[in-house]
């Protein structure tokens, strides 16, 4: 479990194929300290396991499904990535409940740049704006955000300095792949809903109450 907020930018060593998945060579930085095999590191937001440790430098291994549903299919030498180590019991919840199970990838369509914050703007299949709401949170490539405007495959988020400059976004242009997590609370709210109306997509017999009992209110 994550938090979404982003420790450390590392740089991309090396990356090798192994059958139809991955091994990427990672320079970690400061998140190294105290780092151990099996260890859960979100890398652009999937999380993944730290195989090999050597210094500042770790390895992780990417499985097929991670390689075809994120942006890691795309990672070369030098590319750069957001890094957070797993949550800990007692640590503060600064961002919001990440789990680093990536749904699917977006692409940056628009930046728009004011006073004091970015505010930028995301394509995303259907399915996936299904899942957000105004004011709701995502995962963008790790980065736990807030969303301001939401339509049809389409939505926007505003960054503050600090959150421009402390991660990959300050690298990124219009075209940029992302990685999306929606919330998880959606995801599973979304579900009952479903399940409660038959599949149809329509409220029908769901009732405050029957949220309620759910433990969704």
């Amino acid at each position: 479990m994550f938090t979404g907020i982003i420790q450390y930018v590392g740089t991309v060593r090396a990356v090798r194929t192994i059958g139809k998945g991955r091994r990427i060579t990672v320079g970690v930085g400061p998140l190294a300290d105290g780092l151990g095999l099996g260890d859960s590191v979100a890398v652009d937001g999937a999380c993944l396991t730290a195989c090999k440790i050597d210094g500042s430098v770790a390895d992780f291994d990417v499985a097929a499904e991670t390689v075809s549903r994120t942006t890691l299919a795309g990672v070369r030498v030098g590319t750069k990535v957001n890094l957070e180590r797993s949550l800990r019991v007692g640590d503060g919840l600064d961002g919001h409940l990440v789990q680093g199970h990536v749904d699917g990838t977006g692409e940056l369509r628009r930046i728009d740049r004011g006073a004091d914050q970015w505010t930028v703007e995301f394509s995303v299949p259907a399915s996936l704006a299904d899942e957000m709401v105004e004011k709701g949170s995502v995962a963008v490539s790790g980065v736990s955000l807030t969303i301001t405007a939401i339509a049809a495959g389409r939505f926007s988020v505003a960054l503050i300095p600090t959150t421009w400059t402390e991660t990959i976004f300050a690298d990124m242009s219009v075209g940029s792949k992302v990685n999306i997590e929606t919330d998880v609370i959606g995801k599973y709210i979304r579900r009952y809903v479903k399940q409660m109306s038959g599949g149809s997509g329509l409220v029908g017999g769901l009732t405050m109450e029957k949220l309620r009992d759910a433990g969704f209110m």
